[in-house]
C-alpha cells in the first residue's frame, strides 16, 4: 500500500483530518470530536507509517502522542512560519491541503517534538514563571491601595523584614485594610507555591551537567538556568549559537533586495521566555567582567538597547556550550588565570 499523507487541524474540541496519496489526490476529508478513539478511527485507512502533520496549537500534547503511538511519523508544525495572514480565504480544509502540500515538498516550518520528562519540566518552569508574574500583579495592587492614602512605604521591598512591620501598623478605613491583609495572605500562598516548585525544578535538575555548568554564567542563577533547559531541551537540535539566538528571537531582522540591506532590531519571532531569561542575565551583573566591557563599548557607540541585545546574544552563546558540553571553558581558562 502507498504512503499516505494526512494533515491534522487541531482544535479544542473539533477536528479537520484531510488525507491524499502520493499523487496528491484527496482520499477523504474527516471531522471529528476530538478523542484518542475518533483520530485513530480517522486514521485507520491511512495504511502503515502515514506521514501526518499538525500544527502545534493549543493542547497538541495528546493528539500528537496518540499520532506516535499509531506508528505514524509526525511532522509537528511551527504556526509562526506558516505565514497565512495573507491568504484571501482561509479555512480549516484549505489549511489541512496546504499543509500536505508543503510536507510532500519538504517545505514544512517544523518545531521539535518535545519528549515526555522535558515537556513536564517545562509545565513547572513555565507554571513558576506564571505564578511569580500573578504575584508580582499582587504585590503591585498592594502599593496602589496605599498611593490612594498618599502613603510611601519606608522601603520598595514590602515583604523583606521591615516592610510587613510597617504594614501592621496601618490604620486604614475597614474597605482599604481588608483589600490590603487580603493581598498580603494571597501572595503568601503564592510563595509557598513557588517555592514548591522551585524544589520540584531542583530536584529534576540536580544531575543535570548543563544545569549546573550554566549558572558559573554571571547573572545566571538556578532559575534561569531550569529555564534555558527546559525550554532548549535537547541544544544538539541546533548547528550553532547563532542558530539558538534566532530560534530564541535575538538576532537582527535582515532585509535585502539587489544592492540594498537593511538590519533592523531584533526580531522577538521566537521563544519568549528564553528571550527574557538571556536579558534578565544581564540586566543587573551585564553578564560579569568581560561581558560588562562588551556592554559599555557597544552602548557607548549603538545605545543601551542594542547592547542589552548584542550581550543577551553573547551569554546565550556562553548558555549553547554549557549546555552541550557540560562546561564552559571559556569561563574555566577566566577563572584558572
Amino acid at each position: 500500500m502507498e504512503r499516505q499523507y494526512v494533515a491534522v487541524d487541531l482544535h479544542g474540541r473539533r477536528s479537520v483530518i484531510v488525507r491524499e496519496n502520493a499523487a496528491g489526490e484527496e482520499l477523504a476529508v474527516t471531522r471529528i470530536d476530538n478523542s484518542v478513539e475518533a483520530l485513530a478511527a480517522a486514521l485507520a485507512d491511512a495504511g502503515p507509517n502515514p506521514e501526518v502533520a499538525i500544527e502545534a496549537t493549543w493542547g497538541w500534547y495528546w493528539a500528537v502522542d496518540a499520532l506516535q503511538e499509531l506508528g505514524a511519523t509526525v511532522r509537528l508544525v511551527n504556526p509562526s512560519g506558516l505565514v497565512w495572514e495573507d491568504r484571501r480565504v482561509k479555512n480549516d480544509y484549505l489549511d489541512c491541503k496546504e499543509l500536505i502540500t508543503r510536507m510532500r515538498i519538504n517545505k514544512l516550518p517544523e518545531a521539535w517534538i518535545a519528549p515526555t520528562e522535558w515537556r513536564e519540566l517545562r509545565e513547572l518552569v513555565r507554571y513558576r514563571f506564571k505564578l511569580v508574574c500573578l504575584r508580582t500583579g499582587l504585590k503591585a495592587q498592594v502599593k496602589s491601595v496605599l498611593a490612594k492614602h498618599g502613603l510611601h512605604p519606608p522601603v520598595n521591598d514590602l515583604w523583606c523584614v521591615t516592610g510587613p512591620r510597617w504594614l501592621d501598623g496601618l490604620e486604614l478605613p475597614d474597605a482599604y485594610h481588608h483589600r490590603i491583609e487580603s493581598l498580603r495572605d494571597l501572595v503568601g500562598v503564592f510563595d509557598r507555591e513557588i517555592a514548591t516548585l522551585e524544589r520540584m525544578i531542583h530536584h529534576q535538575l540536580k544531575d543535570h551537567a548543563g544545569y549546573r555548568a550554566i549558572q558559573h554564567i554571571d547573572g545566571v542563577g538556578p532559575v534561569l538556568a531550569a529555564i534555558f533547559v527546559a525550554e532548549i531541551g535537547d541544544v544538539h537540535r541546533f548547528s550553532s549559537p547563532a542558530a539558538l539566538c534566532s530560534w530564541a528571537g535575538l538576532t537582527p531582522k535582515h532585509r535585502e533586495s539587489d544592492v540594498k540591506a537593511h538590519r533592523g532590531k531584533v526580531t522577538k519571532k521566537g521563544n519568549r521566555l528564553v528571550r527574557w531569561a538571556a536579558i534578565e542575565a544581564i540586566s543587573h551583573l551585564r553578564g560579569g567582567p568581560k561581558l560588562q566591557g562588551d556592554y559599555h563599548r557597544i552602548a557607548d557607540r549603538r545605545g543601551k538597547n542594542i547592547a542589552r541585545a548584542a550581550v543577551a546574544r553573547k551569554v546565550l552563546t556562553l548558555v549553547y556550550y554549557g549546555l552541550r558540553d557540560g562546561e564552559i571553558r571559556s569561563l574555566a581558562r577566566a577563572e584558572t588565570a
